[in-house]
């Protein structure tokens, strides 16, 4: 293989895990970075940190991957995604099938890093992300499927660094299954005529009129859940001024996606980036004084 070729290929396989829009690597690392910090208390083991942050980057390029084998059928009719590398032809599928289980058995000898409790858990997160692409042909709450895989990273957190899982980290975990309800039915906003020409599964699709409301009510439910994961951890005003920072965001992103235009459901999407953000801030504020000692 020439060198021009293999830098080629490295292009198309990056393409592929999408490390081209990180958005996705965010929305999964905030909530693991929330599970991190809560679970050692403002001070995580750096070792342990540093596994879940490679995890986190490995899995959800994994979950690209696996994403478009799953939907190589229906990519090539929506105009967002026709030009993927193996919706056009330039990857085959059996690179991309190598490509996956690479990445997989890499994000895997990460985890065997870590104590037993994680490792059992890591094969449920990875039946949660390998099983989510196809769950778009079945029911209309494929995001929610996505929630509990995006979020599997709490348990996993809670379990590395404290060797059991208790009542907080399943209330984050159910926050974070809402909040992927919510980034991606605004997501799913954006290809909502795409999808129902296509006859591909959408949260966009089942809330029709009522999507805008829905997802009020979602923001508002996640927002108390997150009030109550602050109560059951002890934590103080910061993490709280962060979770109302998170507010103004929601408001926003009702905003923008007032009137269901495709440009403003997606910029309302990689809003969520900021949402998850002032959330992580409230938190280093608050642990900021027992980090110092």
């Amino acid at each position: 293989m020439t060198l021009e070729r293999f830098e080629d290929r490295l292009r198309e396989y990056a393409l592929l895990m999408r490390l081209h829009r990180p958005i996705g690597i965010y929305l999964l690392l905030w909530p693991t970075l929330w599970a991190l910090w809560l679970a050692g208390e403002g001070q995580p083991p750096r070792g342990v940190v540093l596994v879940f942050v490679f995890g986190v980057a490995l899995m959800r390029s994994a979950g690209c991957v696996m994403n478009d084998i799953a939907d190589r059928k229906f990519d090539p009719h929506v105009a967002r995604t026709r030009d993927r590398p193996l919706a056009a032809g330039r990857v085959s599928l059996g690179e991309a099938v190598g490509l996956a289980l690479a990445l997989c058995l890499a994000a895997f000898v990460l985890v065997l890093t870590q104590n037993p409790l994680t490792v059992q858990l890591s094969f449920v997160g990875l039946a949660l992300a390998a099983s989510y692409p196809f769950m778009k042909r079945f029911h209309h709450l494929p995001q929610a499927h996505l929630g509990a895989a995006f979020g599997w990273g709490i348990p996993m957190a809670y379990a590395a660094i404290t060797n059991s899982l208790p009542p907080a980290a399943w209330l984050l975990f159910l926050g974070n299954v809402l909040w992927s309800v919510i980034y991606d039915t605004q997501y799913a906003m954006v290809d909502r005529e795409d999808d129902r020409k296509i006859g591909v599964k959408s949260t966009a699709l089942w809330f029709g009129d009522r999507d805008k409301r829905i997802i009020g009510y979602l923001q508002a439910a996640l927002l108390v859940l997150l009030v109550a994961v602050g109560l059951l951890a002890g934590r103080g005003w910061p993490y709280y001024l962060g979770l109302f920072a998170a507010a103004w965001f929601a408001l926003y992103q009702q905003y923008l996606i007032r009137d269901r235009a495709p440009e403003a459901c997606f910029k309302a999407f990689l809003n969520n980036n900021g949402f998850g953000l002032v959330i992580f801030c409230g938190l280093l504020l608050d642990f900021l004084p027992a980090a110092s000692l």
